[in-house]
């Protein structure tokens, strides 16, 4: 029997941790000598008041949802992948590849291009540490981490040694052609006499990770390897009895984890930059943890806390703008959330399961015996 009711734990336990990140971050604001309602008007003002804000903070989202996805996948198999970043940045090669070295007529063909690409290069970079796992015993949070710094640096080699453009001082690629660029919500929703999200990043590949949800929903929960992946995570060793491979579902749930970090490549190097930049992941891989973890694995979940980080995020770079609060504080707030959704999770459950499980136990008692 659950100790607590479903819904509590999906969205009763993530909301009472936030109200808790929330209030400490609220001290931390008040120590400063700064006003916590003035921040927060900011924070509202900036990220979601407006088309401008809202382009922002849609395309943080969009970078969040693919890493957030990407770690749940993992998740659902007992596996922490916690080489997003690395495999977001193989992911971003591999847009700049075919977006280079390709003649796209169309943005749309560049598009599914470069989404096969991002997805193949980052299940590849996903797929080694996955075969090490499976085959030889090594601990997959450590060879994903140190995946990262291999990327890193493979990256760099590449962009200064070999697709740098003659000449140029920064290490990155040039633009990519005029026929591969995606059109963004400025394009597709305003009208001369109504001009909406002027100058924001957001484009179409919000519509993919709205997509990407939805695959993802249906692989873990209504397909037979969604079911093997589940059961895998859920215990090892009745998977085995149940004829399920290990090796397998290691190295698939993982390709498929690294595939979904890699697709983020579509939004910020393809969709945003349009070039291919050292430094353009810029963290989301390790955010797509914490958005794992606040959405409970569930497509649904990892949606809506990836909105709410693309709103910290928009609203902290407002906050630092608008107001004399550093823009690390939002950095701040955003440990504050992890730790209350991860690390203290138990300290909101505990007191949670012995409420409705008083409840139950008064109810019980108060029914009269049939």
């Amino acid at each position: 029997m659950d100790k607590m009711p479903k819904w509590a734990d999906i969205i009763l336990i993530p909301l009472i941790s936030l109200l808790l990140a929330a209030l400490l971050s609220a001290l931390v604001i008040l120590a400063i000598g700064e006003s916590p309602w003035k921040a927060l008007q900011v924070m509202v003002s900036g990220s979601v008041m407006s088309t401008y804000g809202w382009g922002y903070t849609l395309y943080y989202t969009t970078n969040f949802i693919f890493t957030g996805l990407a770690v749940s996948v993992a998740f659902h198999a007992r596996m922490f992948n916690i080489g997003g970043e690395g495999q977001a940045m193989m992911g971003g090669l591999g847009v700049a590849l075919v977006c280079i070295f390709i003649p796209w007529p169309h943005w749309s063909l560049a598009l599914i291009g470069a989404t096969l690409a991002a997805a193949a290069f980052g299940a590849a970079w996903a797929a080694v540490p996955a075969f090490l796992q499976a085959n030889r015993g090594s601990h997959i949070v450590i060879t994903t981490i140190m995946f990262n710094f291999i990327a890193a640096a493979l990256l760099n080699y590449l962009l200064v040694n070999q697709l740098k453009p003659v000449g140029a001082m920064d290490p990155a690629t040039g633009r990519f052609p005029e026929a591969t660029h995606l059109p963004s919500f400025q394009d597709m929703f305003s009208t001369a006499d109504n001009p909406l999200f002027r100058g924001a990043p957001v484009n179409i590949t919000f519509f993919i990770a709205l997509i990407a949800c939805v695959a993802v929903w249906a692989l873990i929960w209504k397909t037979r390897l969604g079911y093997q992946i589940r059961a895998y995570g859920f215990s090892e060793a009745a998977a085995k009895y149940a004829g399920i491979g290990p090796t397998k579902i290691i190295v698939l749930s993982m390709m498929i984890s690294g595939g979904l970090a890699g697709m983020m490549a579509i939004n910020n190097v393809m969709g945003e930059a349009e070039r291919l930049v050292l430094n353009s992941v810029e963290g989301a891989g390790f955010i797509g943890i914490a958005v794992a973890l606040m959405g409970r694995n569930h497509p649904v979940g990892v949606l809506l806390a990836a909105v709410l980080f693309g709103f910290l995020y928009q609203g902290g770079a407002e906050l630092g703008l608008a107001t004399s609060i550093p823009r690390e504080l939002i950095v701040v707030i955003q440990a504050l959330v992890i730790m209350f959704t991860g690390a203290l999770d138990n300290m909101v459950r505990w007191p949670l399961e012995r409420i409705f499980l008083s409840i139950r136990r008064s109810s019980a008692n108060g029914t009269p015996a049939e």
